[in-house]
């Protein structure tokens, strides 16, 4: 569900259903993005921002909220995005594997990814739920000389 405003300037909801984009890594539906921050608010929704092709990260100074379910055995490759990203576990159980640790997280349990490289595994027999608000984000040039710039996704 987006809210809006009409002509009067008053709230209303300007859409309300599933979200038009799906890919089939896992079910991943992207729910909405913005350009840059502070995103403009205007009176109309000109679109959907989020009908466009699939970006891993948001544009620069943008952000992305979707929601990822992971099949059963679903296992994802290592990535890395220019991105602070707020992961919140909605149903079942998924690893969170870092490159020299990883952690099991269970529903309500929270990961605030801070550009690190990760995979995401779900080892168990049922369906994991996440729902992931990205935030374009950028490393401090201590950072960056240590970060192999291949390893990157923009």
């Amino acid at each position: 569900m987006v809210t809006g405003h009409d002509a009067a300037g008053r709230s209303v909801i300007a859409s309300d259903g599933p979200a038009p984009q799906f890919h089939d890594r896992a079910i991943f539906a992207e729910v909405w993005n913005t350009e840059g921050s502070p995103t403009s608010i205007t009176a109309a929704i000109d679109g959907e921002p989020n009908q466009r092709s699939l970006q891993l990260g948001p544009p620069p100074k943008g952000s992305i909220i979707r929601v990822v379910e992971m099949p059963a055995g679903h296992c994802s490759a290592m990535h890395r995005t220019r991105t602070v990203d707020y992961g919140i576990v909605l149903e079942g159980e998924v690893y969170l594997v870092m490159e020299g640790s990883e952690t099991l997280l269970h529903p309500g349990d929270i990961v605030i990814q801070r550009g690190t490289n990760h995979a995401w595994d779900n080892r168990s027999a049922a369906p994991a739920r996440m729902v992931f608000i990205l935030l374009a984000a950028d490393f401090s040039p201590e950072l960056t000389a240590t970060v192999p710039e291949m390893a990157l996704v923009p």
